[in-house]
């Protein structure tokens, strides 16, 4: 098992910064890949970006690419998430996720290809 838990979730005005963290235990961190979603109102889950278990490698939605950036600290079992210029329609709540896996070089996309799952942290974005 793996638990997770984000924090750093809030309300900030367009054009501001957020950076989301997500806390891992349970397992070893290394041999995880990472991900963040999001949820918008009324919508479905979506892919935000996705991170090796190296942290070599990152990718991210178009939506959001340029603005956000992915991290992780495998000292701290540490998930990071910066987001800059913030937009109204990066409203939602953030989940981050985890999958175990033995490819060093995979980003995973979907939120099928996750096992575990923290409990969301809401961003809100006025304009």
């Amino acid at each position: 098992q793996v638990q997770l838990v984000e924090s750093g979730g809030g309300l900030v005005q367009a054009g501001g910064s957020l950076r989301l963290s997500c806390a891992a235990s349970g397992r070893t961190f290394t041999n995880y890949a990472m991900g963040w979603f999001r949820r918008a109102p009324g919508q479905e889950r979506d892919f935000v970006g996705g991170i090796t278990p190296s942290g070599a490698r990152t990718e991210y939605a178009d939506s959001v690419k340029g603005r956000f950036t992915i991290s992780r600290d495998n000292a701290k079992n540490m998930l990071y998430l910066q987001m800059n210029g913030l937009k109204p329609e990066d409203r939602a709540v953030y989940y981050c996720a985890a999958r175990f896996t033995p490819y060093s070089h995979t980003v995973y996309y979907t939120d099928r290809d996750y096992t575990y799952w923290g409990q969301g942290t809401q961003v809100t974005v006025s304009s």
